[in-house]
């Protein structure tokens, strides 16, 4: 399939079709290996829309073949000190099993860097496995690089906390 055909837009959280297609591909992520493997609670899905629509800063991108949501891209708002401007870090990206390897996600990233160039956002961010191989190298096509600031003291890894 040629995924030129394959329309991408900014999601609305408050669109019925739009909220469908974020339930659907986050439900599909969560269960892939990549995305935990474990099948998302129902509150949280039933939420999700409402919760991302109050986060200031928040955007979704669906791909979209037809009237199919195949593909997301979920990005929240941060901020950077050292630049003193805001940036967007890139949450979730999912696309269907049947779309890989079509350069979608190097196309929604495209159009987020886009986005964040026209309102004056520093950077985009990401947090990737170390064994998605298969992720990294889309990221690294399309421009990132693991994060230092000073190659003797190593690339920074991201951690957590679980608080619930």
């Amino acid at each position: 399939m040629d995924n030129a055909s394959l329309k991408i837009e900014i999601a609305d959280y408050h669109n019925a079709a739009h909220r469908a297609g974020i339930i659907t591909l986050m439900s599909a992520y969560a269960l892939d290996p990549m995305g935990g493997g474990e099948v998302l609670p129902h509150e949280v899905l039933m939420n999700l829309c409402d919760a991302l629509a109050g986060e200031v800063g928040a955007i979704t991108l669906l791909a979209f073949d037809g009237e199919n949501a195949v593909a997301l891209l979920t990005a929240l708002r941060g901020f950077s000190t050292f630049k003193c401007k805001p940036l967007l870090n890139i949450h979730d990206v999912m696309v269907l099993s049947q779309y890989r390897g079509q350069g979608l996600s190097d196309r929604m990233i495209a159009v987020l860097e886009e986005f964040a160039r026209c309102h004056d956002y520093c950077k985009l961010t990401l947090e990737v496995l170390a064994n998605n191989l298969s992720a990294q190298r889309v990221y690294q096509r399309c421009g990132f690089a693991p994060y230092e600031l000073d190659p003797e003291q190593g690339a920074a890894t991201f951690w957590q906390k679980q608080l619930i």
